[in-house]
């Protein structure tokens, strides 16, 4: 069964931070081929609250899709690139997830394969992501703000990042949520992020959207996610 992992690292010192952000542009190129390895993602973080328009060079992450959980546990503790963001940070954790539900593109491709049943009374994890048009960033980045308070305000909020890899134009966010319902009840009837969808549904902000929906069924490391109840 596909499985997906997020990984998150904080860096301190200048040395470790200009390395992480220079892994932006080389991990990639050093990685080769990876056995089992669907789809990869080098990210960087928001400043603050992570959804900033200031990028927080103390904290980055890596997003991969797997074959299975053998291939992705093979990557986490013998790859060499992995290994040295390990080396380089100070903290580190992975959650690993199972996907319910997807729509949309990254890069042009679905990467996620849904699989796995929602329980709308378990911890949940979504992953959203976008291109924004070029006309529309002033527009976009005015709203975050607003909608960002509105997320730390939210109950069964458990972690909430802002995430991308090119700044300003490519975003992405990664949440994790007590239970699904706390989630729907936040994605659908909060007033500042149901605006913010009729929005860009009515505009058309994204050149490029996703939602993916997940079951956070496993965690390795600590300093980001407190703990969950999981499966």
């Amino acid at each position: 069964m596909q499985i997906t992992t997020i990984s998150f690292f904080r860096f301190s010192g200048w040395g470790n931070r200009f390395w992480a952000l220079s892994q932006m542009g080389l991990a990639p190129l050093r990685l080769g081929k990876i056995q089992g390895l669907q789809f990869i993602k080098f990210l960087g973080s928001g400043a603050e609250n992570g959804f900033s328009i200031k990028a927080n060079l103390g904290v980055y992450g890596v997003l991969a899709i797997w074959e299975d959980e053998l291939a992705a546990t093979t990557f986490l503790k013998e790859n060499p690139v992995f290994q040295g963001y390990k080396a380089h940070s100070t903290t580190f954790q992975t959650v690993f997830l199972q996907n319910t539900m997807a729509h949309g593109q990254w890069d042009g491709i679905a990467p996620f394969q849904s699989g796995a049943p929602f329980d709308p009374l378990s911890p949940v994890a979504v992953i959203t992501r976008a291109t924004i048009k070029t006309k529309y960033l002033v527009r976009f980045w005015r709203k975050v703000p607003s909608v960002s308070k509105a997320v730390e305000e939210r109950p069964g909020l458990r972690f909430a990042v802002g995430i991308g890899e090119l700044p300003l134009i490519q975003q992405a966010t990664f949440s994790i949520w007590d239970t699904g319902k706390q989630m729907i009840d936040y994605a659908y009837k909060g007033d500042h992020h149901k605006g913010v969808i009729q929005q860009t549904r009515e505009l058309g902000w994204y050149k490029e959207e996703l939602f993916a929906r997940f079951v956070p069924y496993k965690m390795e490391g600590h300093g980001f996610v407190p703990e969950l109840n999981l499966l």
